[in-house]
Parts: C-alpha cells; sequence; structure tokens
C-alpha cells in the first residue's frame, strides 16, 4: 500500500496541479491529460499501476505512455474507450484492470476526467456497493453526464444507467 496522504511528513504531497486531479482514497487516485514530467509525480505519491481510458489519438494523450510508465517502475493498461461510445466491454475491461491491481495503488487517468468518473461512478456502485448518491457525488465533481450539453453526454448518461439495474432500485 502507498503513502497516507494524510501524513503531514510526505516529501511528495498530491501533484494536485495534474489536469482534473482528485484523490479517491490512499490507493486510488484520478485526472484528466498527463505531462511526461507528472509519471515521475505520480511513482514519488506510491502509484504502483496506471490504467488509461483515453485513446492514443486523443487530443492531449501523452505520446510513449506506455514506455514512460514502464521506465518509472508503474504498471500500465490502456483500455481505449471511445469518448462517443462507452460500452459494456470497455467496463469489463476497466473491472478486470482494477481487481487485478488488488491493494496497489492505482491512478486512472483519461484526458478530462470524464469517462474516468463515469467508470467509477460503475465500479464504486456494483464493484464496492457504495450507495448512489455517493458515487455521483464523487463523478459530479467533474461532470455529469444526465445534464452536460456535450454531444456525447447521452451515451454517458446509458452508460452510467447501465449500472446494474437492481442496485438502482430503491430499497424495500
Amino acid at each position: 500500500m502507498g503513502p497516507d496522504p494524510e501524513d503531514p511528513d510526505l516529501e511528495d504531497p498530491d501533484p494536485e496541479d495534474i489536469a482534473c486531479w482528485q484523490r479517491i482514497d490512499a490507493r486510488l487516485t484520478t485526472s484528466g491529460r498527463l505531462k511526461e514530467s507528472d509519471v515521475a509525480r505520480l511513482a514519488a505519491i506510491g502509484v504502483e499501476r496506471a490504467i488509461n481510458l483515453a485513446l492514443d489519438d486523443s487530443p492531449g494523450a501523452l505520446v510513449g505512455e506506455a514506455a514512460l510508465m514502464a521506465r518509472a517502475g508503474i504498471a500500465y493498461t490502456q483500455i481505449p474507450v471511445p469518448f462517443d461510445a462507452p460500452d459494456e466491454a470497455h467496463f469489463a475491461a476497466f473491472r478486470a484492470a482494477m481487481e487485478a491491481a488488488g491493494d496497489a495503488v492505482v491512478h486512472v487517468h483519461c484526458i478530462m476526467n470524464w469517462r474516468v468518473s463515469a467508470f467509477l461512478y460503475r465500479y464504486h456502485r456494483e464493484a464496492r456497493g457504495m450507495a448512489e448518491d455517493e458515487a455521483r457525488a464523487l463523478m459530479e465533481r467533474h461532470w455529469s453526464p444526465g445534464t452536460s450539453t456535450h454531444k456525447d453526454a447521452p451515451a454517458w448518461a446509458a452508460f452510467i444507467a447501465a449500472a446494474a439495474p437492481a442496485l438502482n432500485r430503491p430499497r424495500s
């Protein structure tokens, strides 16, 4: 397990200037696009595995990211999710990557942290059993597909609505 971000003696605090940075808990951070210099900063805070949901040709994507992560000692998984077409196969690959990470410190990113926030909404609901309002609040720190005017927001609203239907039923 990586360092405790609340530890006042921590030499390398969270790099909150990374685009759309968010710490979820001691073992999970997220962000938008990374720059080459960010890779060493992630390693310095204890990140052991990175999961990238952006396509190689997404605007602002980090060229050679897999090699940069490997040189920094960070295991790397890319699950290229087209922004206009997230689907269940993408989510299954994401869930498998998260589960394979075990207790490792994980950083998940894309370009704007929009893909990531929606995927983590589903993951928190389906794999961790997080309450809907808590999972939604985490997602909405970055965006709300249901109210966004982005042309691809309806695809993401449908993706979020596909969360295991039994989880979304009111409890009796």
